[in-house]
């Protein structure tokens, strides 16, 4: 890459460059063999203990926070770059910075919408890396891309909240180490204003009542990397009234502001792992024959070559204009290009890493490369945060609006 930014995120690129070679590449399958010989699959390796107390050592730590108070103070336009490097190793660097979803959404929604007793009691040990928490929004029952047929409920019973529902697909649940739930349900079911109907809790998650019931695989993985995805039921689980996040029918807008940020962060992270498939794909080209010439010098593979590198040059560009765009004139004015990196990201990274696998044969799809859980994790991203047809809808009802 070679945009010019400024100094400091220079500086940080340099730094986290060296930070991956010596330390996050290597430490891949040594994850991977220390995992196999846990109690749990859950548990955390080693090895992910040590990168997080190297990284933090480095000043490499928190730097998906812009309030300098939390975190690293880098804009998203600084972030943008640094995230695109984790990306490279997505099952593990963002995690070593203590810069893995949903943690950082979490700690965003509690750095902006906490009270001073939620910050000390939660934010403070995320942004530690002491804890991990999980964002409970999802459910198995409706439609919860639109967040307004959640079921959930969260009934006010004297100076105590009780809530009720089921979720599913809730990142980082499995994970021992994960000791907080960010719960989405309605408090107010009949409000004519549906969105007005939902606020979030704090729900621990040793609260009598919530069970933590499955591990939910993705294209066959279970994910283990940042704690899995999990089936999470709440049978009347009952927290203080304090544990109230913002007001009462402010989730549907905690939720906007949460997932603005994310959508971004993971557009970044994708770019990334388009590069590091990319890189994949020439040294494989370049090392192996078939029909009697290097596979380099095949025409459909330097077509495949070719349009990934236009293709990540393009993406790159609709990120950091949507960075800018953010910092400069806030989340909802970028709105349409938060859409649009969200509608082309996934979609068209998901396309280099199956050319990539192409390319490796049954290397591709087998362990011995991270090609097949680039894939599945890329292509988990097009549902993610919203699937790629309600951003679709909502982008071209807003630009039909200038014609109507």
């Amino acid at each position: 890459m070679d945009f010019a930014f400024d100094a400091r995120t220079e500086e940080l690129r340099t730094k986290l460059l060296a930070f991956m070679d010596e330390y996050v590449y290597p430490a891949e399958a040594t994850a991977e063999e220390q995992r196999a010989l846990l109690a749990s699959p859950w548990d955390t390796p080693q090895v992910v203990a040590d990168l997080k107390k190297e990284a933090r050592r480095q000043g490499l730590w928190n730097l998906f926070l812009p309030d300098a108070e939390y975190g690293a103070g880098l804009t998203n336009l600084q972030y943008a770059p640094l995230a695109e490097i984790t990306g490279r190793s997505p099952h593990l660097a963002p995690t070593a910075l203590n810069c893995a979803a949903p943690d950082t959404g979490n700690m965003e929604v509690l750095a902006q919408f906490a009270t001073a007793e939620q910050k000390k009691r939660w934010l403070e040990p995320l942004l530690a890396g002491e804890i991990r928490s999980a964002f409970a929004m999802t459910e198995p029952a409706v439609a919860s891309s639109d967040a307004t047929n959640i079921e959930t409920r969260i009934e006010a019973d004297g100076d105590e909240y009780v809530i009720t529902g089921r979720k599913w697909y809730i990142s980082g649940a499995m994970n021992p180490d994960c000791t907080i739930f960010i719960v989405m349900g309605k408090t107010d079911p009949g409000n004519a204003d549906v969105r007005r109907q939902q606020s979030m809790i704090l729900v621990p998650r040793d609260t009598p009542g919530v069970e933590v019931r499955r591990a939910m695989r993705v294209y066959g993985y279970e994910d283990h990397s940042h704690g899995g995805h999990a089936e999470v039921v709440f049978h009347g689980a009952r927290v203080p009234a304090g544990n109230l996040v913002g007001e009462a029918g402010g989730g549907f807008a905690i939720a906007q502001a949460r997932l603005g940020p994310g959508r971004i962060h993971h557009c970044m992270r994708l770019i990334g792992m388009a590069e590091r498939a990319i890189e994949l794909m020439c040294r494989r080209a370049v090392s192996r024959t078939a029909f009697g010439r290097p596979i380099a010098q095949q025409g459909v593979v330097q077509e495949w070559i070719a349009d990934a590198r236009v293709a990540v040059e393009q993406l790159r560009l609709l990120v950091l204009k949507t960075a800018w765009l953010m910092d400069t004139v806030g989340n909802r004015g970028a709105h349409t290009e938060i859409q649009a990196i969200k509608i082309a990201t996934p979609r068209t990274v998901v396309d280099i890493i199956d050319r990539a696998v192409q390319l490796h044969g049954a290397a591709g799809v087998s362990q011995d490369t991270p090609l097949a859980e680039l894939w599945a994790a890329a292509r988990t991203l097009r549902l993610a945060d919203g699937p790629d047809e309600v951003h679709q809808r909502s982008l071209a009802h807003r630009e039909l609006k200038r014609y109507v």
